[in-house]
């Protein structure tokens, strides 16, 4: 069986994104409206407020983190800004 190379990045690469409200940057990549793909650093996952808090919660049955609503907003200005792309702009 031949392995075909994921060449997704090599058109649209991830970029560096700081998030406004705690400063933590992550590399970020909007495939779509609907998606957005999100590389955390243990520095990155450290300075997330939203992220800790899950964190603290979740020893206690707390929930699961599954996003941060202010790197979120960042995502979405930068991609009003013109400094994030959409890749595929078709898929609403």
């Amino acid at each position: 069986m031949t392995v075909r190379p994921d060449n997704r990045l090599a058109d649209a690469p991830m970029v560096s994104l700081t998030c406004r409200r705690c400063r933590a940057d992550v590399q970020v990549r909007k495939s779509s409206w609907n998606q957005t793909s999100v590389q955390w650093t243990a520095a990155a996952s450290q300075l997330c407020q939203e992220r800790c808090q899950a964190a603290q919660l979740e020893p206690h049955g707390g929930r699961l983190f599954l996003t941060c609503s202010a790197l979120a907003e960042s995502i979405t200005s930068a991609v009003r800004s013109g400094s994030l792309s959409v890749v595929d702009t078709d898929a609403r």
